[in-house]
């Protein structure tokens, strides 16, 4: 194992997490520390409030979730959403709206949507944020397959060291649909979104040093059993460990993989 370098005294300033079981991140605190059981029932697909009414209805369910999950973590920390430099992190985008445009290319070229065009890129989201927020700060749009959470998280956590300010996390996935699925699985839908910070803020959650691990084989830390059970199968259920310690409060310690053989390894403490 190499110890590679560490990023010490970083803050959990805002949180936000939904998906059909874990609807919004108070009900989610609960369910993830044990004091409450999940609904039964699916929750109905979140609606962007940032975007206008028309926008809102045709909105993808990656830019849905996505942009629920970020306004809502920047309410938790205080802060406007366009004051925030954010990083967008999703394995997949949305698969369905790629299936579509390829099925629809081979078949019938010209009758390909425009709308389903602009939403096929991967920083569809990303570009709704700005848009809806009126930020004109930087965002960076990443996939790093089954890794892209951590990927996200360690690219967050820089730039929040690096600049000094706070920075918006989103990472979120939906279902996996049409021929590539098989290769790229992933299922149901889930938004996590974090606001990180090199000082505490008005509402802080948590601080935390991460040290970054390169070694082949490393193994990522998982939540329990219970609460796996309720993403499972999402390309982006790697948040889980990391929101189920914010959940639990308390010192925590996690490993997160940002790639298969470099690990995040954090040490979180609720405050």
């Amino acid at each position: 194992m190499t110890q590679l370098a560490g990023l010490e005294h970083l803050y959990v300033n805002g949180v936000a997490l939904w998906s059909e079981r874990l609807p919004g991140w108070e009900r989610a605190r609960r369910i993830l520390a044990g004091v409450e059981p999940a609904p039964t029932e699916p929750a109905p697909r979140p609606s962007p409030e940032l975007l206008p009414p028309n926008e809102r209805r045709r909105a993808p369910d990656t830019v849905a979730v996505a942009l629920h999950a970020a306004l809502a973590a920047c309410k938790s920390a205080g802060l406007a959403p366009g004051s925030l430099a954010s990083v967008f992190s999703s394995m997949h985008g949305d698969l369905g709206i790629t299936d579509y445009m390829c099925t629809t290319m081979a078949s019938t070229p010209t009758l390909v949507s425009p709308t389903r065009f602009h939403n096929s890129v991967h920083n569809a989201a990303a570009g709704y944020w700005t848009i809806g927020a009126e930020c004109m700060r930087p965002y960076t749009a990443l996939s790093a397959g089954e890794q892209s959470f951590g990927a996200g998280l360690l690219e967050t956590c820089v730039q929040a060291r690096s600049t000094g300010e706070n920075v918006l996390l989103v990472a979120y996935d939906i279902d996996a649909r049409g021929a590539l699925a098989p290769m790229a699985r992933s299922k149901h839908v889930l938004a996590s979104a974090l606001v990180i910070g090199p000082e505490p803020g008005t509402n802080v959650l948590a601080h935390f040093d991460m040290m970054l691990i390169a070694e082949a084989g490393l193994t990522a830390s998982t939540a329990r059993p219970e609460n796996a059970a309720l993403v499972a199968g999402n390309s982006s259920e790697a948040c889980l460990p990391f929101m189920e310690a914010l959940a639990r409060g308390g010192a925590q310690q996690i490993l997160c993989l940002a790639t298969p053989t470099l690990g995040l390894e954090i040490r979180l403490q609720g405050v």
